[in-house]
C-alpha cells in the first residue's frame, strides 16, 4: 500500500490513499463511457426508425405509368355481328300436278345452272294422256282436209248450177269448224306436253343447292315444302346487327370484311342495303352485306364485321387501360393533385392499334395504362408519364 506520510508543525499526521483516488476516476471514466455509447445507440435507433418511416410513407404512394394520349386521325371502323345466310335463297318446289319421284340428279353443295334438271317425277299418265291427244289431233286435221275437199267440190259444182249458195255457206261453215277443232286438239296435247316439262324440277338460276328434301320414291305435289333450296350465284351475305347511332353512319357501297366465328379467313364484302326501319323493341337496324362465295361462308352460321366507314380524330389508347364493370367502360385519370379518378368512356373501334375512346375523353388527360385493377379513387399515386403510341 503506497500511502504519503506528512508531518506538519501542529504535529497532525495525514494520511493520503492515492490508489483508492485512481479507482474513482476509473469508475468516472467507464460511467462516461458507457453513457457516450448508449446515447449513440439511442441516436442510431431514431434514425432508423425515422427511415422506416419514411419509407412506409414512400410504400404507401405507387407509381403509376399514365399517358397523355392526345387525339389520333383513326379509320372509323364500326364492329357489328350477326348471321350469315344467302344472299338470294331461293326454294326450288315442283311445279306441275305431282307424283312420285323417279330420279334425283343433285345433292346439296352441287353447282347448278339455270335450266339444270334437278329431279325427274314419273309421267306415264301424262304420257299416254298426250299420246291420246295427238291421236284427236290427226284426226281433227283429216276430217279439216275432208271438210276442205268438199267444200272446194261445191265451189266448183256452183259454176254449173249444180248446187245452191245455201249449200256453199254449209260446207265452208263445216270446213272451218273442222279447223277449228285441229287447233283445239293441238292446244290441248300442247298443255299435256307443257304438263309433262313441269314435272322436271329445274333450276330456275345458276347457284349453290344449299339443301336437298327429296328422295327417289317420294310423292310430291303442288302443296309439298320446297324440294331443294339455292342460293343464287353462289353469294352470301351477312345480316349485321347496327346501333341507331352507328346505323347513322353507314351507306351502300360501304366495304366490310366479314369473319366467320371460329374462322381466320376474312371476307371482303361490301353494304348491299341498308335497314329503312329501326325495330322498335331492340332499337337495332340491320345492315346486310354482301360477299362472295366461300367454303367458310356457310349459311345459318354467326360471323363478325367491320365496315370502314371513313376516318375520325379521337384518342387513342392501348387495351391495357381501358376497364369495364357493370355501370360500363372507364379509364382512371391522374388529375393535378396526383389523385386518381375515375372516367366513364364510350368505346369506338377496337383494333391492333388500340381502342378509340368515342366519347368521355378530350385527350388532355393522364390516363393510367395498366395498374387501373390494383387502384382505387381517390388514390394519391406517383405518376411516371410516358410517351404515347
Amino acid at each position: 500500500m503506497n500511502r504519503e506520510t506528512s508531518i506538519h508543525s501542529s504535529d497532525t499526521l495525514v494520511v493520503v490513499d492515492r490508489s483508492r483516488q485512481r479507482r474513482r476516476w476509473i469508475i468516472i471514466a467507464v460511467a462516461a463511457v458507457l453513457l457516450l455509447a448508449l446515447g449513440v445507440a439511442l441516436m442510431m435507433r431514431g434514425g432508423e426508425s425515422k427511415t422506416a418511416d419514411t419509407a412506409a410513407g414512400s410504400a404507401q404512394v405507387p407509381n403509376v405509368s399514365v399517358v397523355v394520349p392526345g387525339r389520333t386521325q383513326v379509320g372509323k371502323t364500326i364492329t357489328a355481328s350477326g348471321p350469315l345466310g344467302a344472299r338470294r335463297d331461293q326454294p326450288v318446289g315442283i311445279a306441275g300436278s305431282g307424283g312420285r319421284v323417279v330420279r334425283v340428279f343433285v345433292d346439296a353443295g352441287s353447282w347448278v345452272r339455270a335450266g339444270q334438271v334437278l329431279a325427274v317425277v314419273d309421267r306415264s299418265v301424262q304420257a299416254q294422256q298426250a299420246a291420246q291427244l295427238a291421236a284427236q289431233v290427226d284426226a281433227a286435221r283429216a276430217n279439216a282436209a275432208l271438210a276442205q275437199s268438199n267444200y272446194e267440190r261445191a265451189l266448183a259444182l256452183k259454176g254449173r248450177g249444180f248446187v245452191s249458195k245455201a249449200e256453199i255457206d254449209s260446207k265452208k261453215a263445216t270446213r272451218d269448224s273442222a279447223y277449228a277443232q285441229v287447233r283445239v286438239a293441238q292446244a290441248q296435247l300442247a298443255a299435256t306436253r307443257a304438263e309433262i316439262g313441269r314435272l322436271n324440277v329445274t333450276a330456275p338460276t345458276s347457284g349453290l343447292i344449299l339443301s336437298r328434301s327429296v328422295e327417289a320414291g317420294q310423292v310430291v305435289g303442288a302443296g309439298s315444302p320446297a324440294l331443294f333450296r339455292l342460293a343464287e350465284g353462289g353469294e352470301m351475305e351477312m345480316r349485321a346487327q347496327l346501333s341507331q347511332q352507328d346505323l347513322a353512319g353507314v351507306h351502300v357501297g360501304m366495304p366490310a370484311t366479314v369473319t366467320p366465328v371460329g374462322s381466320t379467313t376474312n371476307v371482303t364484302g361490301s353494304v348491299w342495303q341498308v335497314a329503312p326501319v329501326i325495330d322498335p323493341q331492340s332499337r337495332l337496324g340491320e345492315v346486310r352485306i354482301a360477299v362472295p362465295y366461300s367454303p367458310a361462308m356457310r349459311p345459318g352460321g354467326f360471323a363478325e364485321a367491320r365496315i370502314s366507314s371513313g376516318t375520325t380524330t379521337a384518342p387513342l389508347l392501348p387495351q391495357s387501360a381501358v376497364l369495364s364493370d357493370d355501370n360500363g367502360n372507364y379509364v382512371y385519370i391522374i388529375n393535378s393533385k396526383n389523385v386518381v379518378e375515375r372516367r366513364n368512356i364510350q368505346i369506338g373501334s377496337v383494333d391492333d392499334a388500340g381502342v378509340t375512346i368515342a366519347a368521355g375523353l378530350s385527350g388532355n388527360e393522364a390516363v393510367v395504362l395498366s395498374a387501373g385493377p390494383f387502384l382505387n379513387p381517390g388514390q394519391k399515386v406517383k405518376p411516371q408519364r410516358q410517351a404515347a403510341r
